[in-house]
C-alpha cells in the first residue's frame, strides 16, 4: 500500500461565496464607486466650478489664438452641457483611486497570493502612467500642436473654435496619449503571460518603433511635434517595459509544487 503525498493547501480554500452574495457585493461596490464620483462631482461644482474648468482646459488654445478671439457654441445648450461634460470627467479622474481600489477589492479575494503581487503594481502603475500620458499631453503637446496650427492660419482667417469640437478633440488626445504610455503595462502582461518572451519583445524593437510612428501620424494632428510627442515616447517606455518584464516575472512566479514522495 502506498502513501499518498501529502497535498499544498490551497490557498483559496474556504472562500468560495454563495453568487447570490457576489452580486451583494458587486453592488456595494459600484455604489461607493458612484458614491465617491458623485462627492468629487459636488466638490468640483462648488470650487472652482464647470466653466472654470472649461476656462482650465481651453488654457491651451485660447493662449495661441488671435487677441480678441474667443471660443463660440453653435448649439443652444452647448454652453451648459460642455462645462458639465468637463465636470464629470474631471469628478471620474479625481475619484479613480477609489473606484480601481473598489475593484481591486472585489476581486482579491479569489487570487492566488501570487497573483495579488502581479495585480496590483499593474492597477497602480497603469493609472499612474495614464495621468502622466494625459499631463504631458496638456502641458507640453497641446501648446505646441496650437501654436503650430495658429502659425498657418491666413491672417485673413479669425479662429473661432467651437466648444464642442475642442471638447472631442482634447478627449481623442488625451485617450491617445493617455494609451499610449500604457505601453509598459501591455509589455509585462504579454511577457507575464507567456504570449511572448523577452528575446522576442528585444527583437521586436525596430518594428515596433516603426509602428509608435505610424500610430503616431494616424492619432495625431498632422504636424511633426505632436507626432514626435508620441512616437519618442512610446519608444522609450517599451524598453522600459522589457525591463519591467524581466522584474515582474522574477517576483511574481507562482510557488513550486512539492516534490512528491516515493511510494512504498
Amino acid at each position: 500500500m502506498s502513501d499518498t503525498p501529502p497535498q499544498a493547501d490551497d490557498e483559496l480554500a474556504g472562500t468560495e461565496q454563495p453568487f447570490v452574495s457576489h452580486l451583494l457585493e458587486l453592488r456595494d461596490r459600484l455604489v461607493r464607486a458612484m458614491a465617491a464620483i458623485g462627492v468629487c462631482a459636488a466638490i468640483l461644482a462648488i470650487y472652482p466650478g464647470p466653466s472654470e474648468l472649461y476656462d482650465l482646459l481651453a488654457a491651451p488654445l485660447v493662449a495661441h489664438l488671435p487677441v480678441g478671439a474667443t471660443l463660440i457654441a453653435t448649439s443652444v445648450i452647448s454652453p451648459f452641457m460642455v462645462p458639465l461634460k468637463i465636470l464629470l470627467m474631471a469628478a471620474f479622474l479625481l475619484a479613480l483611486p477609489v473606484v480601481l481600489y473598489q475593484v481591486w477589492a472585489f476581486i482579491a479575494p479569489g487570487l492566488y497570493a501570487h497573483e495579488k503581487r502581479l495585480v496590483m503594481p499593474l492597477v497602480v502603475s497603469s493609472t499612474v502612467l495614464f495621468f502622466i500620458g494625459v499631463a504631458f499631453c496638456y502641458f507640453f503637446v497641446f501648446g505646441q500642436v496650437f501654436k503650430f496650427i495658429q502659425s498657418f492660419a491666413p491672417k485673413s482667417i479669425t479662429a473661432a473654435p467651437d466648444i464642442e469640437a475642442y471638447l472631442s478633440f482634447v478627449l481623442s488626445m488625451f485617450l491617445a496619449f493617455g494609451l499610449a504610455f500604457e505601453v509598459p503595462i501591455a509589455v509585462v502582461v504579454l511577457a507575464r503571460m507567456g504570449v511572448v518572451s523577452i528575446q522576442k519583445l528585444k527583437d521586436f524593437r525596430g518594428y515596433f518603433v516603426v509602428l509608435a510612428f505610424v500610430i503616431a501620424a494616424i492619432v495625431t494632428p498632422p504636424d511633426v511635434v505632436s507626432q514626435l510627442a508620441l512616437a519618442i515616447p512610446m519608444c522609450l517606455l517599451y524598453e522600459i517595459g522589457i525591463w519591467a518584464a524581466q522584474v515582474f516575472i522574477k517576483h511574481t512566479q507562482a510557488p513550486t509544487e512539492p516534490p512528491a514522495t516515493p511510494s512504498a
